[in-house]
């Protein structure tokens, strides 16, 4: 079993809302896909410098975020940063967590009444959309990829 250290792992029980991701049922398994796919492209640029497969997670909150609601619905929330910046994180029902909270190190982060986020705020910059779009296609490329090796075994 994967030791997980993203903030909300132990309740991340979020059933999926869509089979358009072949092998993700719950979030821990997406944070298993993830964690192959986010790299230096899909980082935010301004962080991108300081980005390393040893903090995967830095950088990848809003597109990571939104992916989440993509798949298992519910509601995107930030947590107010320097510079005007939010951290993004989920919120299904009763169900709260971060799969990008590890870039933080041990910072804790106040995951309570922070402002609800909006994807078109967040798309309209066409660097992050085009991010989004190009980890959504990974992911995708991804899910095909278990589903084959699962039908050849």
């Amino acid at each position: 079993m994967t030791d997980y250290k993203f903030w909300g792992w132990e309740n991340a029980d979020a059933e999926a809302v869509t089979d358009e991701y072949t092998g993700i049922r719950n979030p821990r398994q997406l944070y298993d896909a993830l964690s192959e796919l986010w790299c230096a492209d899909t980082c935010a640029p301004r962080m991108r410098s300081d980005w390393t497969k040893e903090n995967r997670t830095l950088g990848q909150c809003s597109i990571t975020a939104f992916l989440v609601q993509d798949i298992f619905g519910g509601k995107v929330y930030g947590i107010p940063r320097d510079g005007g910046n939010y951290h993004c994180y989920n919120v299904i029902g009763d169900c709260k967590f971060d799969l990008t909270s590890e870039q933080f190190g041990d910072e804790r982060l106040d995951y309570e009444n922070n402002p609800e986020q909006v994807r078109e705020i967040h798309f309209a910059k066409e660097e992050k959309r085009l991010r989004y779009e190009y980890l959504k296609a990974e992911l995708k490329r991804h899910c095909g990829q278990t589903k084959r090796e699962t039908e050849l075994t």
